[in-house]
C-alpha cells in the first residue's frame, strides 16, 4: 500500500496528518517532535522554514508535505543541489506514492514530467519559476539543502521561485541554515501565508567532541578498540584520502569472519579499473574510500558496505555532506583548514557543521563523536618535548619540526570555536543573464513589469541591484539591436509589450543551452571528409562544461612531450620556457568554432552567457585507440577517473540526442555506439540509470545485488566491432612508433607477444618501407577485415597497414576471444601473425 492509497476522503488538517503519521508509525517510525510541529504547519497550509540538525527527519517531513499537497490537488516540487539526490528521491517518493504520481526533470532526464509530484534540480524549477511566474502549475516546493541559496554560481536558482512563486507553500529545509528571520518575513510578505521556523539544536543521536594530540594511528585504533567505528576520516584532498587508506592497511581492522562477509556481499562485482584494484584490497580490509572523483559504482559498493555494517573506516573528502547515504558513527578531522581553489583558509562554521552533522546514526547509535586531529608537526613536537623529560637541557636540543609551507595555523582554540559558532548568515547570490529576460520577455504580461519585480525585489543590497539593472539594461539593448525583440505599439492579447521574434524554445536548456549552436555548426561540416565523425564529436564537447582535471593532465602531457623535444633539439632553456606558454591542451577545429560562434552570437545574443569551450576528450581517447584503463593511465588520473567517465557519459548522450538522424553517418553511428558501450563497459550504473528511469519499478531488483547488471560487451555488434578495430591499431600506433615493450605490456595480460617478438616479426616490414602511416585512412574500414564467423569463440581479424607504397599486404593477424572479452568488458585478443600476405 503507498502513500496515495491512505488519502482520506476529507483532505482536513487533521486528518492529513492522522493518516501520515499513522503510515510512518506501521513502519516504526515515532515522530520527533519538531517534525510532529513541522508537519502540523503543512497540513495547515502555512510555510516551514526547518533548520534541524543531521539525522532528525527531515525526508520524512518533506515526504508529509508531498503527501499534503497530492491531498489537496496540488502540484509539488521537491528541489536539490545535484541530480544524483534528486535521482535518489525520484525513486525513494516511487516507493511511497507509486509510479504513476512521481517524475522527475534533471535536465539529462525527463520522467513523467506531467506527475504531480515533481523531483528536480533548483535550476529546473528556476526555469519553470522564471518562464511561467505566478501562473506556473506549482502549488508547493520542497528546498532541500537549502544552504546551497549562498553557493556563488548557483544560489540564484534557489532565490528565483522564493520572487516569483506567490502562490506556492514553502518548505525550506537545511542543517545549516543559521539565522533565518530574514526568510521567515520574507516568505510571508511576499505569499502571504503564515511562516514557522522550525529549529531545534538537540540531536536526535547526541554529539560529543574530542581534540587528539595522538598520531592519527594510534587515534584510530583507540577508536575501533572502544567501539567508535565506523568511522569517516576526512582529507580535503582526493590523493590524501587515499593515501591515508593505504597507510591504514598496517591496522588489522577486521576479524576472519568479518572479512568473509565483506567477500561474500562483494561476490563477483567488476573492480575494472587500477584505482578499483586498490579499492578491493582496501574494503576487503575493512577500509572504504569515498569522494566524487570515483566511478559511481565504487562509492555505491562503499556505501552498501557500509550500510551493512562491514567497514570500519571509510577515508574520504568533505563531499559527505550533501544526501550521501553513508552512514557512520564517528567523524575524524585531519586538518580544520582547506585549500578552496584560490587559497587556504579555515573551514567555515557552516561547512564544519555539514560534515560533523555526519556523525551518529539515528536507530543505530546513542552517540556521535566528532574528533579532530591537532596539526602533525604539532603533534611530532610534543612528543619530541615529552621524549627529552624534565632536563632543560634536552628540551633546548630539542629541534622542533616546522609547519609545512602555506599552513594556516590552527588547534583547539579553533576547534572548539567551531563548534560553538552558529553558522554564517546566508549571503544572496542573485544574477541577471540572458536566458532570464528571455523567459520573463516570452511569459505572458509586461515583461517591463516583471523584470523590474525580479531587479528590485530579490535579497541584495540596494548598490547591488543597481548594477543589476544596468547589466539588464545592456542585454535587452543587445536583443533589440540583433532583432530577437521589438516592442509593440499597443499591448497584444496576452498583455505582452514587448514580444521575442523567434521561436527560442528549444533555446531554453539550462543543461545544454548552446544545442543550438552546434545543430548550426554542424552544416559547416563536410559528410564527405574522413573525420567527419570525429568532427561532429568535436562539435558537441565544445558545447560541454570543461572537465579542467582532465584538461590539466593534457595541457601537463603535451608541456612535457614539447620540453622533449625541445631539449633534443637543442632549445636553450630561457626559449623552451617562453615557448611552453603557448602550449595547452587540444582543440579541435578551434578557429572554425570560434569563427562560427562569434556568427552566431550575433544574431543570438543570449549564447554570451555560455562561453564555447572547444576540446577533446572522448574524440582524443578515440584517436588513440586506447581502453579507459589505458586512458586514465597515460594521463595520470586513476584519483579522477570518475570524472571522466562523467565527461565521457555527458558525451555520449549530447552526440547520441544533439545530431540529427539524418546527419549521422555510418561512422557516426559506430562512434556513438562504441562510446555508449565503452560507459557502459566501465561503469553499467551511469548510463543504465538515465536509461531506465522510465521503469522505476526496476529500481528495487537493481538494489538487490552489487553485481552489475551489464550486457555482453560482444552482444553490440556494432559497437564490439569498433573495440576490435582500436584495440587493433592501437597496436599499429605503436609498432609505427616501434614501441615494442609499451606492445609486450599491452599483449601481456592477454599471454600475448614479448618486446622481442614483436621486434623480429616488424623487422621484415622494416626491410621493405620506411614509414608505416596512422592517418585517417589507415584507420579506415577497408584496413580492417573482420571474420565474425566464430570459430572456436573466436573471430578471425586482420589489420592492413597502410605502407608508402599502397602495396596494403603487410598486416596484423589475430583471434578475438569472445568468451575472454565478455568477461572483461573489452576487445581481448590474440595476434598471431605480424606478416605480408600474397
Amino acid at each position: 500500500m503507498t502513500l496515495t492509497d491512505l488519502i482520506p476522503a476529507s483532505p482536513q488538517p487533521d486528518e492529513l496528518f492522522t493518516a501520515f503519521a499513522g503510515w510512518a508509525e506501521e513502519r516504526g517510525i515515532t515522530l520527533y517532535p519538531a517534525q510532529e510541529e513541522a508537519l502540523i504547519e503543512i497540513v495547515s497550509g502555512n510555510n516551514v522554514i526547518l533548520n534541524t540538525p543531521t539525522g532528525s527527519g527531515k525526508s520524512l517531513v518533506a515526504a508529509g508535505a508531498h503527501f499534503t499537497a497530492l491531498a489537496n490537488g496540488q502540484r509539488t516540487f521537491y528541489t536539490a543541489p545535484i541530480k544524483a539526490l534528486v535521482s535518489e528521491k525520484f525513486f525513494d517518493l516511487v516507493k511511497m506514492f507509486g509510479t504513476e504520481k512521481v517524475g522527475m526533470m534533471t535536465g539529462d532526464a525527463s520522467v513523467n514530467p506531467t506527475a504531480p509530484i515533481i523531483c528536480c534540480t533548483a535550476e529546473v524549477l528556476a526555469s519553470i519559476a522564471l518562464r511561467d511566474g505566478a501562473q506556473a502549475d506549482v502549488q508547493q516546493v520542497v528546498m532541500d539543502e537549502f544552504h546551497f541559496y549562498a553557493e556563488p554560481d548557483r544560489g540564484w536558482a534557489w532565490q528565483v521561485p522564493l520572487i516569483e512563486l506567490p502562490q506556492a507553500q514553502f518548505l525550506l529545509m537545511s542543517a545549516t541554515l543559521g539565522d533565518v528571520r530574514k526568510f521567515e518575513a520574507d516568505l510571508k510578505r511576499r505569499t502571504g501565508r503564515a511562516t514557522t521556523t522550525v529549529s531545534s539544536a538537540t540531536r536526535p543521536v547526541p554529539l560529543f567532541y574530542e581534540y587528539q594530540r595522538t598520531p592519527i594511528h594510534d587515534t584510530l585504533e583507540d577508536l575501533l578498540k572502544s567501539g567508535q567505528a565506523p568511522v569517516y576520516v576526512v582529507h580535503f584532498t582526493q590523493a590524501q584520502a587515499v593515501e591515508r587508506a593505504q597507510a591504514l592497511m598496517s591496522i588489522n581492522m577486521c576479524t576472519k569472519a568479518e572479512k568473509d562477509a565483506i567477500a561474500a556481499l562483494i561476490g563477483n562485482f567488476r573492480f575494472t579499473t587500477k584505482f578499483g584494484r586498490n579499492l578491493s584490497r582496501f574494503v576487503r580490509h575493512g577500509i572504504g574510500i569515498h569522494h566524487a572523483g570515483m566511478l559511481p559504482k565504487y562509492r555505491r559498493l562503499v556505501e552498501r558496505l557500509a550500510q551493512a555494517g562491514l567497514l570500519k573506516v571509510i577515508c574520504g573528502t568533505d563531499t559527505l555532506g550533501v544526501g550521501v547515504n553513508v552512514p557512520i558513527r564517528t567523524v575524524l578531522f585531519t586538518a580544520l583548514s582547506k585549500y578552496d581553489g584560490q587559497r587556504v583558509r579555515m573551514l567555515r562554521a557552516r561547512e564544519f557543521h555539514q560534515i560533523a552533522g555526519r556523525a551518529g546514526r539515528a536507530g543505530f547509535d546513542t552517540v556521535g563523536t566528532v574528533v579532530a586531529q591537532a596539526p602533525e608537526h604539532v603533534i611530532e613536537n610534543e612528543r619530541a618535548v615529552a621524549k627529552a623529560g624534565d632536563d632543560p637541557k634536552k628540551k633546548r636540543k630539542v629541534v622542533r619540526k616546522k609547519a609545512p609551507e602555506g599552513f594556516v595555523s590552527w588547534g583547539e582554540e579553533t576547534f572548539t570555536k567551531l563548534i560553538d559558532a552558529a553558522p554564517e548568515p546566508l549571503v544572496s547570490r542573485f544574477k541577471v543573464s540572458h536566458l532570464m529576460l528571455l523567459s520573463v520577455i516570452n511569459r505572458p504580461g509586461n515583461a517591463f513589469e516583471a523584470m523590474r519585480h525580479l531587479l528590485t525585489d530579490n535579497d541584495d543590497d540596494p548598490r547591488t541591484r543597481r548594477r543589476h539593472i544596468r547589466e539588464t539594461i545592456a542585454i535587452y539593448r543587445s536583443l533589440e539591436a540583433g532583432g530577437v525583440v521589438e516592442r509593440l505599439p499597443h499591448p497584444d492579447e496576452t498583455g505582452r509589450i514587448v514580444r521575442l521574434t523567434v521561436d527560442l524554445q528549444d533555446d531554453f536548456s539550462l543543461t545544454q543551452p548552446l544545442s543550438t549552436f552546434a545543430l548550426a555548426a554542424f552544416e559547416l561540416l563536410d559528410p564527405a571528409s574522413p573525420t567527419y565523425a570525429l568532427d561532429v564529436l568535436s562539435v558537441v564537447e565544445s558545447t560541454l562544461d570543461d572537465p579542467r582535471q582532465i584538461l590539466h593532465a593534457q595541457e601537463n602531457k603535451a608541456r612535457g612531450e614539447a620540453v622533449a623535444e625541445m631539449k633534443r633539439d637543442g632549445v636553450e632553456y630561457e626559449e623552451r620556457m617562453e615557448r611552453l606558454q603557448e602550449i595547452s591542451y587540444p582543440k579541435p577545429l578551434q578557429e572554425l568554432l570560434e569563427h562560427a560562434y562569434e556568427v552566431y552570437r550575433r544574431s543570438h545574443p543570449w549564447i554570451s552567457d555560455h562561453p564555447l569551450r572547444p576540446k577533446t576528450v572522448a574524440r582524443d581517447l578515440y584517436e588513440r585507440a586506447m581502453t579507459f584503463t589505458d586512458y586514465v593511465g597515460f594521463y595520470e588520473l586513476p584519483r579522477t577517473e570518475g570524472l571522466v567517465l562523467r565527461y565521457l557519459a555527458s558525451a555520449y548522450k549530447a552526440v547520441e540526442h544533439t545530431v540529427p538522424d539524418h546527419l549521422k553517418s555510418e561512422d557516426l553511428r559506430d562512434l556513438i555506439s562504441w562510446l555508449g558501450e565503452l560507459v557502459r563497459q566501465v561503469d553499467s550504473s551511469l548510463l543504465d540509470e538515465w536509461e531506465q528511469l522510465a521503469n522505476p519499478e526496476d529500481e528495487e531488483e537493481l538494489e538487490q545485488s552489487l553485481e552489475e547488471k551489464t550486457a555482453p560487451v560482444t552482444a553490440n555488434t556494432r559497437a564490439f566491432r569498433v573495440l576490435v578495430r582500436n584495440a587493433l591499431f592501437r597496436r599499429v600506433e605503436l609498432c609505427a612508433l616501434e614501441n615494442y615493450g609499451a606492445l609486450a605490456e599491452l599483449d601481456a595480460e592477454d599471454g600475448g607477444w614479448d618486446a622481442d617478438r614483436w621486434a623480429d616479426a616488424m623487422d621484415a616490414y622494416w626491410d621493405e618501407h620506411d614509414d608505416l602511416f596512422t592517418g585517417p585512412n589507415a584507420r579506415g574500414p577497408k584496413m580492417l577485415i573482420i571474420d565474425e564467423e566464430t570459430v572456436q569463440g573466436a573471430w578471425l581479424v586482420r589489420q592492413i597497414f597502410d605502407d608508402p607504397a599502397g602495396d596494403h599486404d603487410w598486416g596484423i593477424s589475430a583471434e578475438v576471444d569472445l568468451h575472454s572479452s565478455d568477461e572483461e568488458g573489452r576487445a581481448v585478443l590474440r595476434v598471431t601473425g605480424v606478416d605480408r600476405l600474397g
